[in-house]
């Protein structure tokens, strides 16, 4: 069952018979969520993730950006186009030409800081609603996931 956090209302929500098909309804669902939240700072969920992400890898390549967010190069590489020209994040040469370094700009840390009280609120009420030992155990669960389908999925 669904339950939508604004009017508490109950709607009926068939489980799909696709893991694939459930992770991505969620994660749809979620991103709505947090997007609403973010979209009067003009940030979009994608940015606050990786803006995150930054400021617990520090400077970090590309490459490695994607592989931590499991997020395909193009898509990467579009939505850090939007944040470099906003001054977010720094972007600089690695040891190869292809190689690019990226890692938090100050205005990216002040607008990290700026959107923050907005996240944690609705951070709180979706943990306030799936309480706290659900909360828990749904952050390892999707963090193993990922972690089983990104070192081992071409042979499951």
């Amino acid at each position: 069952m669904y339950m939508h956090l604004s009017g508490m209302s109950e709607t009926f929500l068939p489980i799909l018979p696709c893991m694939c098909g459930n992770f991505r309804r969620t994660s749809r669902a979620l991103t709505q969520l947090y997007q609403n939240a973010l979209r009067p700072f003009g940030m979009r969920a994608t940015q606050l993730t990786i803006l995150q992400a930054l400021t617990r890898t520090g400077e970090v390549s590309q490459r490695k950006l994607g592989e931590i967010l499991a997020m395909d190069s193009t898509s990467l590489t579009r939505t850090l186009a939007i944040m470099r020209r906003r001054g977010w994040i720094q972007e600089r040469p690695g040891k190869d030409r292809r190689e690019r370094l990226l890692r938090l700009a100050n205005p990216g840390q002040k607008q990290l800081e700026r959107v923050l009280p907005a996240w944690e609120k609705v951070q709180s009420r979706l943990r306030r609603k799936l309480g706290e030992q659900l909360w828990n155990t749904l952050f390892q669960l999707t963090h193993e996931v990922t972690r089983i389908v990104t070192t081992q999925g071409g042979s499951l």
